[in-house]
Formats: structure tokens, sequence, C-alpha cells
């Protein structure tokens, strides 16, 4: 089976936004424009994902960290999966580097970023992410991985399974298992979930 044509190359950096992954994927291997792109779509999903599994403070390197392998590995890309399969697999990969190579800074001590216009409000969601990434650090590697990509990255469950690997039927029991173990945690905090 013969790889699709590339796209005609858009007149303008302009017209990139409207492409598919797909194209912007075969177009990047010839031109910077179309992997910027790329970037500039899926940075702050990327960057969501990073920030909850090892903290805000740490969530920009992780996202260099995974646009430099995306950009090192693109033009082995196969199109098996999809581009944002291949990426949440990436990032996942880049987070668990992360944790695994500071393992002695707690999530919830990172520091948020202000608001000028409700400090009090600020504080208490501050304090609210903190004692949610304490939560997440209790689970199971599995559990804490699948509830992330659902809840802050949105795949939904066969999304979640190609990412990660598992079945289907897993990938349900991890979240739901990971889910419990929130809700258990947060009510003991004194949190009603």
């Amino acid at each position: 089976m013969s790889e699709p044509p590339l796209p005609a190359w858009p007149a303008s950096a302009a017209a990139l936004p409207d492409l598919d992954d797909a194209a912007l994927v075969r177009l990047a291997a010839r031109d910077e424009r179309a992997f910027e792109a790329l970037v500039t779509r899926h940075a702050p999903a990327v960057h969501r994902l990073a920030a909850s599994m090892v903290g805000p403070g740490a969530a920009d390197d992780v996202v260099q960290d995974v646009f430099i392998s995306v950009h090192r590995g693109l033009r082995g890309f196969r199109g098996e999966a999809s581009f944002s399969t291949w990426l949440h697999r990436i990032a996942l990969n880049a987070c668990t580097r992360a944790l695994r190579a500071r393992p002695s800074v707690p999530l919830d001590e990172a520091p948020e970023p202000h608001s000028p216009h409700d400090p009090a409000r600020t504080g208490e969601q501050a304090q609210l992410r903190a004692r949610l990434a304490a939560a997440l650090q209790t689970l199971p590697p599995e559990q804490r991985e699948a509830l992330t990509l659902r809840e802050i990255a949105g795949l939904d469950y066969a999304e979640i399974a190609s990412v990660t690997g598992a079945e289907l039927g897993t990938v349900k029991s991890r979240i739901n298992r990971g889910r419990a173990a929130l809700r258990t945690w947060l009510t003991r905090a004194g949190i009603t979930p």
C-alpha cells in the first residue's frame, strides 16, 4: 500500500492551521513551518498533561523534550496510529523520565502562577490543585497514567488503550479504580469530590 501523496504546499503559512495532522506530518518532513503548526496545535494539550503528571514547574521542560523527540522521530513516524496517539505516548514517556530523574520533588510544591483578579480564589485553586496532585501521586502508575489521559488530555478509552498498549477493558478498569481511589483520598482530606 502506498503512502498518500503529499498535499500541495499551501500558498501561505496562514493556510497551515486548516490542514489535518496527517497532512502536516507529511509536510513537516520538508518544511519547518508545518512542524511549527503541529507544535502550536498540540503544545497546550501536552503542557496540561505534563503539568498534571510532573507539576507546573517541570512541565515546560517536559514539553520541550517531547517536541524535540517528535522532531527527531517524525521522519520515522509510519502513521499506524494517529499522530495524537503517538504524541501522547511520547509525552507520557517524557513525564515518566522526568519523574524518575527528580523523584524528590513533590508535585504539590511547585509554584502556581499568580492572578491579579482574585488572590483568595487563586490561593484556594492552588491549594486544591496541590491536593489533587498529591492524590494523583498515591495512585499506581498505570491508574495515574490512564486517568490523566482521560481527564486531562481528554482522550477516549480507545485512544488511551492505543497509547498505553493496554486492552480496552483494562483501561476502563484502571480509570474506574483510579477515580474511586481519588474519591476516597479526597474525602479523607476533607474535600468533597
